[in-house]
């Protein structure tokens, strides 16, 4: 390997492609395509390399939907400090850079997902700030705007994360959720603000079309 060469950056350049989700074509991400090798990676391979599911290599509905609302809706984060939390690709976090954000702070557990954002984040442009550290029931710091994309995969994780959420709106920040309406979303708490359908494959989401929603996060 070159000297020099993050093997984490060397890794997603490897097995991405650079290409455009379908709402969002202003931004360019390193993805999972059908000609890439992550696509084709077995759950037990991955394992066997150490590594967590790629979901940084995806732009999810929910993701989609608040990088669309943003570029949309520019005044939502205009000047403010946002945080990307579980910011996978970072693709809300890009987006709310290029629409005029401050500051953008993107959270991920995952050290792959955190070259991948650095990496992204270079493709388009603009510079945020990354952490791997679980910052969940955290105080708020500052943020005055809070994105939070497809979150509500696991029973676990929405059973964790929402009710912070909550209290970080209770605290004063907008808290923004892209989600399509999965599983584990929960029944209260949760302002719809906008709809959008997003253009998916099966192979991640059984279905071609994602009715995903931008919600907003009342406080408890």
């Amino acid at each position: 390997m070159t000297a020099g060469i993050d093997p984490k950056d060397a890794f997603v350049r490897k097995n991405t492609a650079v290409a455009r989700p379908p709402l969002v074509p202003e931004i360019a991400l390193y993805q999972a395509t059908e000609i890439t090798p992550i696509w084709h990676a077995t759950e037990s391979f991955l394992e066997e390399l150490g590594l967590e599911p790629p979901f940084w290599a995806f732009a999810w509905a929910g993701g989609q939907a608040l990088a669309r609302h943003l570029l949309d809706h520019p005044d939502l984060v205009r000047g403010k400090r946002v945080l990307d939390f579980a910011a996978g690709s970072g693709l809300a976090g890009i987006a709310a850079l290029m629409a005029g954000a401050a500051r953008v702070e993107a959270v991920e557990i995952d050290a792959y997902a955190a070259a991948a954002i650095r990496l992204n984040a270079a493709l388009n442009g603009v510079s945020l700030e990354i952490s791997l550290d679980d910052i969940v029931d955290a105080p708020n710091p500052g943020w005055d705007v809070v994105l939070a994309g497809d979150v509500c995969y696991e029973r676990a994780m929405a059973g964790r994360v929402f009710p912070w959420l909550r209290r970080l709106a209770g605290d004063g920040a907008l808290v923004l959720m892209g989600d399509p309406n999965r599983t584990y979303l929960p029944k209260d708490g949760l302002t719809p603000i906008a709809r959008y359908a997003v253009e998916t494959t099966r192979a991640i989401e059984d279905t071609d079309v994602r009715n995903a929603v931008v919600w907003q996060i009342e406080p408890e």
